[in-house]
């Protein structure tokens, strides 16, 4: 107990060294910052969903620098194909023997954090080639399975204004993500500082706060925490409540406007997100309002809504705000 004290003193310390870093190159997006430290303390993958220019790529390139990470960007694009996200084999002649064999030449998944930029852009064929990496933490090719660097996480991007040539992400997919964060314009003070800061041709000096063993000392650390009762059962009715319902038991306006609601996997994350944001605040134990800060990050894309929310238009952040006002802890 005395040493999870000690690692929980030392996460808080080392989480504002990473934020102070970081804000060297990033002007802006506090609530994005505190999003992904969340789900990378809870070994959670992220899709990010801003328009192009917003620092996305920079920003989890800037994370992995770091923490001293290794880091590999793919980008997604109609004609790239399965091997070339987790490598292939290929035949090896030895000079001296003239002996061949297959050997695996290892793809960018293998790497601490992998950047899948616009991942929307390439077929579902593609897309599923990360599934098995991002949900067991290995891959498998040839018949041959492969265990993933840890930590092992996939920050992935998508455009939301461009639809042309572009393949909807299947549920199965978007579920494997704990979070969806989106990331808006900066403000017009946040937007003059990043003209002038980005022009001036001074690039900062950036210090390595972790490494890979201490990211994974800390990603053990955020189980630990204590949750009481009362609000594991709090997560596990927000995510149940979000389903339909045949027999008319749900909520009125899930019924009218929701097809399908998030899956047991969604209870796990608003716990574990939940977990986080208290160490990160440095508090030995999860609270109903650490549930709720989370929420929209975990809920926005594990719900699909019917045609007529989209007549109506309401959006998956309405419901998840009427979902927060109907559910009393």
């Amino acid at each position: 107990m005395t040493e999870n004290l000690a690692l929980a003193k030392e996460l808080v310390d080392s989480k504002n060294r990473i934020v102070n870093e970081i804000r060297k190159v990033i002007i802006g997006q506090d609530e994005v910052l505190e999003d992904l430290l969340v789900a990378l303390f809870c070994k959670g993958h992220c899709l990010f969903v801003g328009v192009p220019g917003l620092a996305k790529t920079l920003l989890v390139k800037t994370l992995a620098r770091v923490l001293n990470l290794s880091f590999s960007r793919i980008q997604f694009t109609p004609d790239l194909m399965p091997s070339d996200i987790t490598g292939t084999d290929i035949l090896y002649e030895d000079q001296t023997t003239n002996k061949r064999e297959f050997r695996f030449i290892k793809g960018p998944v293998f790497s601490n954090i992998v950047l899948a930029d616009e991942i929307n852009r390439t077929p579902p064929k593609t897309q599923a080639a990360l599934l098995q990496a991002m949900q067991e933490q290995q891959v498998t090719v040839s018949g041959n399975t492969y265990e993933l660097d840890q930590p092992f996480l996939v920050f992935a991007t998508q455009n939301p204004i461009e639809h042309e040539g572009t393949y909807p992400l299947p549920e199965a997919q978007l579920d494997r993500f704990m979070f969806i964060i989106n990331v808006d314009y900066p403000t017009l003070k946040q937007e003059v500082e990043i003209a002038t800061t980005t022009t001036s041709g001074v690039r900062p000096e950036m210090d390595i706060i972790l490494n890979a063993q201490q990211v994974k000392e800390f990603q053990h650390l955020v189980p630990s925490v204590p949750v009481s009762k009362h609000i594991a059962e709090y997560a596990v009715r927000l995510a149940q409540s979000s389903r339909p319902s045949k027999n008319g038991t749900s909520l009125d306006f899930i019924n009218e406007w929701v097809d399908w609601g998030a899956g047991p996997r969604a209870s796990q994350y608003l716990l574990m997100g939940a977990k986080a944001r208290a160490l990160m605040d440095n508090r030995v134990a999860a609270t109903i309002e650490d549930v709720k800060r989370v929420s929209r990050q975990v809920l926005e894309h594990r719900i699909v809504l019917n045609f007529k929310a989209e007549a109506e238009n309401i959006t998956t952040n309405d419901i998840i705000e009427k979902l927060l006002n109907s559910i009393k802890p």
